[in-house]
């Protein structure tokens, strides 16, 4: 792995957030992290709770809008988010890839692309399931990478449940925030296959509606969804909650699906439960 390079560390929260940088294998580009270390890391290793942000994210939103370090910090859980899509610079930028909000940079859908171009770069899954908890071993020795869980919001909540669901005994847990549940039957999930994998049906590997019915995990899985979503109404019910609800429900898979009156799709809305989420994964991280 290439040398890690610290771009920021700040004090937060009685603990510390640090920025990294590195070179990508997998991406071939390099690649950006954020890393919250409770006060509890300078006394012996710490589980890790990792977040996937949403379309047009980078590693940076979750930390400055979610308000997770305070809760974390109190419970000795570190936290770790990563960009969303490879950052090609500008002389290597492939044909439309900043065309549009919902496909190219800041739309990496946590899939490894098999469609040229893509391919070259985009290959985030490999980069969130292997490399970043690499590069955390390496960077953060006070991080016990094998003690994880994982979350996300949208695109990230897809992710988050698509990775766990395809690698239970890796991750301690799972929730999610207003994740895309069934990507092969809505837009953005249909856009980001088609593209990255040359085919809708190509997607279902990477469909948590899906995969559920393969293999449903043995701990129960969280969502919360804002029940006044823009995303949740007619032509874009871009996120199929209660499409994850009966997959779940047809093969025995707790789900704790909550609906949060009054709240939308916005950060707005993480912030106000995160600290549920928080505490969800840390009974199943001691």
């Amino acid at each position: 792995m290439a040398a890690l390079e610290v771009i920021s560390s700040e004090p937060m929260a009685g603990g510390e957030q640090q920025y990294l940088r590195h070179f990508s294998d997998e991406t071939g580009t390099q690649m950006t992290f954020s890393a919250f270390l409770p006060p509890q890391a300078k006394d012996g290793p710490v589980p890790v709770l990792f977040w996937l942000s949403g379309l047009t994210c980078t590693d940076e939103n979750f930390v400055q809008k979610a308000g997770a370090a305070r809760r974390a910090a109190e419970l000795g859980i570190a936290l770790v988010a990563p960009d969303t899509s490879p950052r090609l610079p500008d002389d290597r930028k492939l044909p439309g890839e900043d065309d549009s909000y919902d496909f190219g940079s800041g739309a990496g859908f946590y899939v490894d692309a098999t469609n040229y171009p893509w391919s070259q770069y985009y290959n985030m899954y490999s980069f969130v399931t292997q490399e970043l908890p690499e590069a955390v071993m390496v960077a953060c020795p006070e991080v016990d990478v094998q003690t994880r869980s994982i979350t996300g919001h949208s695109m990230g909540g897809h992710g988050a449940l698509t990775i766990a669901l395809k690698q239970p005994a890796l991750w301690r847990s799972v929730s999610a925030f207003s994740p895309i549940c069934n990507p092969t039957k809505v837009p953005w999930g249909q856009k980001a296959f088609e593209g990255y994998l040359g085919s809708v049906d190509a997607g279902l590997e990477h469909d948590a509606c899906e995969l559920v019915k393969k293999g449903p995990r043995s701990d129960a899985i969280l969502v919360s969804q804002g029940a006044d979503d823009d995303f949740l109404v007619g032509d874009t019910n871009q996120l199929q909650p209660e499409a994850f609800r009966s997959a779940c429900d047809g093969v025995g898979q707790e789900l704790d699906l909550r609906f949060e009156a009054g709240y939308d799709h916005s950060y707005f809305f993480i912030q106000s439960f995160i600290d549920d989420h928080i505490d969800f994964h840390a009974s199943r991280l001691k």
